[in-house]
């Protein structure tokens, strides 16, 4: 695996560099460097202007449909220069990382043309519309179906951990469009309005009080009968790509946001004395390898892309990805939550505040529930381990289809 990047991708790199200490906020690179509450949103606001000047929206894409047609290296180039100044990206997940990239493969120049400007100038709001209250892990046996009634598809079901449901402009959803199919071909992928009267959505309370997640239903909710991505009965292969975009994004910068994490919590261990203990000290050690596990994993994966080559052991690096670092942050919260103490036992947030979330950005404190960060980081990391496809799926793609392991035996019908 050759680290070393070549000379164009590093003379793109100072190009990034001068154009982010050129825009970022005076004193942005300071130590210490703050700004208030009020101060960050009007300058959000103003930054996502600026990206989208520069091209740095979803830049990778064809310079047809609105990117910069950045290559391999100079995208990966793109997000390590933003995530080592610190400076956001524009945050729209579904649209920019799932969605998009899905319609870009799969989609119809119609399609395109209609879908892929809004998403770039960030005027459509996305949701995913995958699980259901019977399938999550299995998603195959998904009952939401979709029939067709001239020139539209009528939608019946629900769907559930729904994240954005309720500020989505739009749904990209698996329907069951052929009942006799086997049930993995009889799926289609379809983009649908959620603003009509045929979805409901309702907002799933977590144990924080938040409710990021949230039950969609549709009865009789209509779809464009040209929305079908990807062809008609084909929505497990472009589901499978979306799933690809979800799991394997961010190869060489997706650790830093838990480099960042665990040395806030080494500073909280070494305030209150916790790093003296050794078992503390070990557990530290032990979350700092796997960090470095998952930046050499990255590496090895972009070689492997830029290099061109067939690598078996990369053949389900994203499952393998998704699996490790879920598992990893469930451990290095609950070491951060044995670091703390007794004091773990009170919410230790202010009601209201923002609060920055080591490794993720801002968030408010919640007023009914107010955990700090860390806190709402621990509680997170329950469920990481579930979206995205579950740890015991993970496992079932690496022995199959990388070990070569017998398939896991059906359940008998």
């Amino acid at each position: 695996m050759d680290l070393t990047y070549p000379p164009e991708a590093e003379a793109f790199r100072t190009e990034i560099r001068q154009w982010l200490e050129d825009n970022l906020p005076e004193g942005w690179f300071d130590e210490g460097f703050t700004m208030t509450d009020q101060e960050r949103g009007a300058w959000l606001e103003e930054w996502t202007g600026k990206l989208f000047e520069g091209g740095w929206i979803c830049a990778t894409w064809p310079t047809e449909y609105g990117g910069k047609g950045l290559t391999t290296m100079q995208g990966v180039v793109l997000s390590e220069e933003f995530a080592r100044a610190g400076a956001p990206m524009r945050g729209d997940f579904f649209g920019d990382t799932l969605v998009g990239p899905t319609i870009l493969q799969w989609g119809t120049e119609e399609q395109k043309k209609e879908f892929i400007p809004g998403i770039l100038s960030g005027t459509i709001a996305w949701c995913q519309g995958f699980s259901e209250p019977d399938a999550g892990s299995d998603m195959a046996s998904l009952k939401t179906t979709a029939e067709l009634d001239g020139d539209e598809w009528v939608i019946n079901g629900q769907k559930i951990w729904t994240t954005q449901g309720f500020v989505a402009d739009y749904v990209f959803v698996l329907c069951r469009t052929d009942k006799d199919a086997p049930k993995h071909k009889g799926i289609s992928y379809l983009l649908c309005p959620m603003d009509q009267p045929g979805v409901e959505v309702r907002p799933i309370k977590q144990i924080d009080g938040a409710a990021e997640f949230a039950e969609v239903f549709f009865t009789n909710a209509r779809c464009p009968k040209d929305n079908v991505v990807g062809g008609l009965n084909n929505g497990w292969a472009v589901a499978m790509t979306t799933l690809g975009f979800e799991r394997g994004t961010s190869a060489t910068t997706g650790y830093r946001r838990f480099e960042n994490e665990l040395n806030s919590i080494i500073e909280i261990a070494r305030g209150n004395g916790a790093i003296d203990h050794p078992v503390i000290r070990q557990r530290i050690a032990a979350c700092h390898s796997k960090v470095q596990i998952m930046r050499i994993n990255g590496l090895r994966s972009l070689a492997t892309v830029v290099s061109g080559k067939k690598d078996k052991g990369v053949a389900a690096l994203g499952a393998t990805n998704k699996m490790f670092w879920s598992e990893y942050h469930q451990e290095v919260m609950e070491l951060a939550i044995d670091i703390l103490g007794v004091k773990a036992q009170l919410l230790l947030g202010e009601p209201g505040k923002e609060e920055s979330v080591p490794g993720y950005g801002r968030r408010a404190t919640n007023a009914e529930y107010p955990a700090n960060a860390l806190q709402s980081a621990f509680f997170f990391s329950r469920s990481e381990t579930i979206w995205g496809g579950t740890a015991e799926i993970q496992r079932n793609i690496v022995g199959e289809r990388v070990l070569g392991l017998p398939k896991e035996p059906k359940v008998a019908s």
